[in-house]
């Protein structure tokens, strides 16, 4: 039996902002400068640059890689690159700018530590820039970063940098963010400016580059530490000679740690057991930490199905088949009360019925709205449901692998919406004068 060691120092990172922002280039610019892309991908992309007429390499030509989204010149789907430094390994969610891809941003931000939104320094803050903050909010990203881009496009830069660091600031505060959870930078994703290498363009700056600052931003667990959640995926019984009494839950653990002898409680149907012992491919391990994926074997034969949760005695959530969640709406036709879905919480789907829609979100006004008739695309409410069957979640603000869901189409199949157990506009901290 081996002991599983330290984790090496990932973060989690996402990018997010409006069309022709430069996002694209930018991840480009962070893999290049990292050394993180071949060379002959290097030769690819400033050959195709030379032959558009461009006097520097295109490096948004490493990243757009789907020939639709060349063709249109935006990002549409989530795409995730990995990449290093010599302090610190990151995965890096790179999301669409268009609005209409508001949902796949919601989904590349989900999972996120911190978040590089993207302003031109030209257009500043727009209606874009606050809905992604407001979602980052909402989703409960610890860390901001407010990359400032194509300064060198502009006139007095520095004056152009304070007041839209101030104006994202006013919106960072009203929605609960501290001093220092949000960094402000200016860049040049195209020409390199402050994103490896402090830039002589902007002596007016005194503060790290974009690298410097995530490989020393606090690595921030959860907002609060809970015990074990075990959703589990898959009953595995090889019912094999070798194997003739073996029954193991298969299933990443979602939070907390578990150990062998570790008591453990089965939600919904409240049974209790011990981990009997913690299987991998690698052979077993004493204990499994946050997102290892293992089999548990249980001392008891007792019945697990598939969406069943395992969890530690202490703080085992109580199930539950109404409640409360605030949802980003993410489909074409609205929503309202009264809806049919299917709703996805872990490894669990089962049928929902909507209830009120109780409040509606303006993230460009930062105020709150009673009883809407119905919630419009990328629009986000508050609203409550009612489920075929008993779910076992925490509140979004004390777990969110636990504590999201997602809404399906029961027809198609497509994804409607992302949930949020709780009141997540409760910890947006908006005061009463921006309820109208």
């Amino acid at each position: 039996m081996s002991t599983p060691q330290p984790a090496p120092d990932l973060l989690r990172i996402a990018t997010a902002g409006s069309v022709d922002d430069g996002k694209s280039t930018l991840v480009g610019r962070l893999l290049f400068d990292t050394k993180s892309v071949l060379a002959d991908q290097i030769d690819a992309v400033t050959k195709a640059s030379v032959d558009r007429g461009m006097d520097t390499p295109d490096l948004s030509l490493l990243v757009d890689g789907l020939r639709a989204e060349r063709e249109q010149g935006i990002t549409i789907d989530v795409a995730y690159r990995y990449f290093a430094t010599p302090t610190r390994s990151f995965v890096l969610a790179d999301t669409p700018g268009h609005v209409q891809y508001t949902r796949n941003t919601v989904s590349g931000a989900s999972t996120a530590q911190l978040v590089i939104l993207l302003v031109d320094a030209r257009n500043g803050v727009v209606a874009q820039t606050r809905r992604h903050a407001a979602v980052m909010a909402l989703l409960g990203v610890p860390q901001l970063v407010l990359a400032v881009n194509k300064i060198d496009l502009v006139d007095d830069a520095e004056k152009v940098f304070g007041e839209i660091s101030q104006e994202f600031n006013t919106i960072t505060r009203s929605l609960g963010y501290t001093a220092d959870q949000v960094t402000e930078i200016p860049v040049s994703a195209l020409n390199g400016d402050n994103v490896a290498l402090r830039s002589d363009n902007t002596p007016w700056y005194d503060g790290p580059t974009l690298i410097e600052h995530l490989e020393t931003v606090p690595n921030e667990p959860d907002r609060a530490e809970v015990g074990l959640r075990f959703p589990v995926q898959y009953v595995i019984r090889p019912r094999t000679a070798d194997y003739p009494d073996y029954r193991g839950y298969a299933g990443q653990v979602a939070a907390g740690t578990v150990h062998v002898g570790d008591e453990i409680v089965v939600q919904p149907s409240g049974l209790r057991s011990r981990i009997a012992k913690i299987d991998t491919p690698d052979g077993e391990l004493a204990a499994a930490h946050t997102g290892r994926s293992v089999t548990l074997l249980l001392t008891d034969d007792i019945d697990i199905s598939r969406g069943d949760l395992i969890s530690s005695v202490a703080d085992a959530p109580e199930p539950q088949q109404q409640f409360t969640a605030t949802v980003c709406w993410l489909g074409d036709k609205p929503l309202r009360q009264g809806a049919r879905l299917l709703l996805k919480h872990g490894t669990k789907t089962t049928q929902a019925i909507i209830g009120d829609l109780q409040t509606l979100f303006d993230e460009q006004k930062l105020a709150l709205s009673d009883a809407p008739e119905e919630i419009e695309l990328n629009q986000i409410g508050r609203i409550s449901l009612m489920t075929a069957e008993p779910l076992t979640a925490d509140d979004y603000q004390v777990n969110r692998e636990t504590g999201s869901f997602l809404l399906i189409d029961p027809q198609g199949g497509n994804t409607l919406g992302a949930g949020l157990i709780g009141d997540a506009l409760e910890g947006l901290h908006l005061s009463e004068a921006a309820l109208v």
